[in-house]
């Protein structure tokens, strides 16, 4: 179980593993990841999701129920500015799924859900995720990371919910130096409002586990990409801005490092950990390919066709993590889990996509978008 730095109860300090040198997107498996372990045709697996509207929630919406004849969905959304239903046209009829639309705070709500709907799993995507929104305002973030979660524990306790299964992030580590990547023991250094926020909910969710012995489970991923990802944060807002030959914001230099996992893969970990995971464990999730920002950009300029003068420096954002990295050996040694996607097939899919439809593109960057677009790159 991660840890504070503080923590009076490990004086070992964090385990340090070494990484090892790879090529990206190289670490393929022939074993189908997403194929459910525990379930039987005949009875029905419920699941609770919040934020399924969202870049990853809707992918995981639209991957369990074509990959789980057994499964029930019921998406909980607020349809913030990064919610969607777009996402979901292609399962939006289908009989298994029913939408909510509601906000994770809303207690009775929540209540109601719980009670009414009787989930045998809840799987709690819905966050405030963009650290430059958080930094720029904390509020709406810690409202809805960590009372929001605390409202959806509290419920599932209340009603004996059996499985609540609490999606994290990776940034919860902090800046990682060099060759060091994060185990799921490495203590916490969260450098922004939302990297708090969410570290504080992996620790209330854990106490959950200790405290009243509901079986909670927390992951914690890499960088996702993929389509329908919402242009504001790096790979789509390079792919949108470079299609229309707009400037490419460089944050610095260019060279912090991120591990890159596909959204579908991101997904196939999590009904791993719902399958076949621990109660009370946290799993890392990533993607097995790190690269500094800019040779990311340069990637998608290059499958572009476009120019590397489109990037532009910006002011860096304050308290930017320089390196993340995560080790994913836990989640694949107790599941059989490990990432399919190569970067380059995926990064290339990815591309092609927003280039398929630029009509959601173009509804997506309307409105809120655009104004917080303006306020965050304006005077950089």
């Amino acid at each position: 179980m991660a840890t504070d730095e503080g923590d009076e109860g490990d004086k070992t300090g964090p385990v340090l593993i070494p990484f090892i040198p790879f090529i990206c997107g190289q670490f393929l498996v022939t074993e189908q990841p997403c194929a459910a372990s525990r379930y039987d045709e005949n009875v029905t697996m419920k699941f609770l999701v919040t934020g399924g509207a969202g870049f990853i929630g809707s992918a995981f919406v639209r991957q369990i129920l074509a990959t789980r004849a057994d499964a029930e969905v019921v998406n909980l959304d607020k349809l913030t500015y990064a919610g969607n239903l777009e996402n979901l046209t292609s399962i939006a009829a289908d009989s298994r799924y029913r939408f909510v639309h509601g906000d994770i705070c809303d207690r009775e709500l929540v209540r109601g859900l719980m009670r009414d709907e009787r989930p045998d799993v809840v799987v709690h995507f819905a966050a405030e995720s963009h650290v430059d929104r958080s930094i720029h305002s904390p509020g709406p973030v810690i409202d809805t990371n960590f009372v929001g979660t605390f409202s959806l524990l509290d419920a599932a306790r209340e009603f004996s919910i059996p499985r609540f299964h609490h999606v994290s992030t990776d940034e919860v580590y902090g800046s990682i130096d060099a060759p060091h990547e994060a185990d799921e023991n490495f203590p916490l250094k969260t450098a922004s409002p939302y990297s708090a926020s969410k570290a504080g909910s992996d620790l209330l969710a854990l106490s959950y586990f200790t405290t009243y012995k509901m079986a909670v489970t927390v992951s914690r991923a890499s960088n996702n990409y993929g389509p329908f990802h919402f242009p504001e944060k790096l790979i789509p807002l390079m792919i949108s801005n470079a299609m229309e030959d707009k400037p490419l914001p460089i944050y610095g230099d260019g060279m912090q490092i991120r591990d890159w996992l596909y959204v579908d893969d991101h997904c196939c970990g999590i009904q791993a950990v719902i399958d076949k995971g621990r109660a009370g464990e946290i799993y890392n999730i990533g993607g097995n390919c790190s690269l500094p920002n800019v040779e990311v950009v340069r990637r998608i300029l290059k499958i572009l066709g476009k120019p590397e003068s489109l990037m532009k420096t910006v002011t860096d954002r304050p308290g930017h993590d320089r390196r993340y990295a995560l080790t994913s050996a836990k989640l694949m040694g107790e599941t059989g889990w490990a990432p399919r996607m190569t970067f380059d097939q995926g990064l290339a899919e990815t591309v092609e996509w927003y280039k398929r439809n630029p009509e959601w593109v173009a509804r997506v960057r309307s409105g809120e978008y655009r104004k917080f677009y303006e306020t965050n790159y304006a005077n950089r």
